[in-house]
């Protein structure tokens, strides 16, 4: 265990540049007082592991210092090429130099691991759009990868929902979603998300930008899918269902609404329960919703719902009763 903790930090310090103990701990989970025996250790065995003092000190190996490290496990080497992904890789211009890697890759692992790893990619596929959607292959995404990699300024004229806006953005990160490409830019000190699709025009600037250091690409993501989801469904409605309805709700429903939906263990005569949904900000979205579910489900509350339910299934219902227009 000690050996596998040691060569970790090795490759940790190697990739990283400078860590400190505290973050070596939680990686390795261990304690401080642990990574600091495994320092002296690789210290005193030759390795030039070097501490630099201060608030933002840490642990750091000497400049041009590399050590050669090749003995991957065989869940590890599949895992390195099941991180290879065509789709991605292709839209942002590094199909090719991902072939290239995987080809270095493979021949420089041992013979008994070749198999397991080629295995991987046959067996293993990431489609990542929704069902019955396209991947969207936005105009400016090349442009947009290449400013965050490079931390240059780009300029952009931008469609939102409400108007076209042009913006001098920071691209911190991109982040693709059920087949969408998003950009989270900073704009003014705050980190804005922008669909890369609704990027009109797209100038790279020459102007750099410093990076937040605090900046979690990840982190921040996975908290404004969850903000941008509370503001879509900021009510609940009391809706009773039918057996059916309960799967159908199940079925259909959103992550984040289905995780949220609270459905009551009692059952009336007819085997119908009363379940609490979060529904969207508005009657309008929040029927759409619920119709979906048809004549498996009844709104109780709110009555506002209740009557916009009412209207629209009145006005499908006077379509279906006239004759059909040619």
């Amino acid at each position: 265990m000690r050996a596998s903790r040691m060569l970790s930090i090795l490759t940790t310090l190697q990739a990283k540049g400078q860590v400190t103990a505290p973050e070596l701990a939680e990686a390795c989970e261990v304690s401080v007082r642990t990574i600091y025996r495994d320092i002296d250790a690789l210290a005193a065995s030759g390795v030039p592991v070097y501490a630099d003092r201060g608030a933002e000190g840490g642990y750091r190996l000497l400049d041009g210092y590399r050590v050669r490290l090749n003995g991957l496990s065989q869940s590890e080497a599949g895992a390195l090429f099941l991180a290879g992904l065509p789709g991605p890789a292709a839209a942002l211009g590094l199909d090719a130099a991902m072939i290239a890697a995987q080809n270095k890759l493979m021949a420089a692992l041992p013979v008994h691991l070749r198999e397991d790893a080629g295995r991987m990619q046959e067996r293993f596929h990431l489609d990542a759009p929704g069902w019955f959607g396209e991947a969207e292959e936005p105009k400016h995404l090349r442009a947009i990868a290449g400013a965050a990699l490079r931390g240059t300024l780009i300029k952009i004229r931008y469609q939102s929902w409400r108007a076209e806006k042009q913006r001098r953005v920071a691209p911190l990160g991109l982040v693709l979603k059920g087949g969408s490409w998003y950009l989270a830019g900073q704009v003014d000190g705050s980190v804005r998300t922008y669909r890369v699709a609704r990027v009109l025009d797209c100038t790279a600037l020459d102007d750099r930008f410093d990076r937040p250091g605090d900046f979690d690409l990840a982190a921040y993501w996975q908290a404004a899918t969850l903000r941008l989801e509370a503001e879509m469904h900021p009510n609940v409605a009391v809706v009773r269902l039918s057996p059916l309805g309960v799967k159908l709700l199940d079925a259909l429903s959103q992550p984040y609404v289905k995780a949220r939906t609270q459905i009551e263990d009692s059952a009336d005569a007819d085997g119908w329960r009363i379940a609490h949904v979060p529904v969207g900000k508005t009657s309008w979205h929040a029927a759409a919703e619920l119709l979906r579910l048809g004549p498996e489900a009844e709104v109780l509350e709110p009555a506002d719902l209740r009557d916009k339910m009412m209207k629209m299934t009145q006005a499908m219902a006077a379509h279906y009763r006239a004759a059909p227009k040619a």
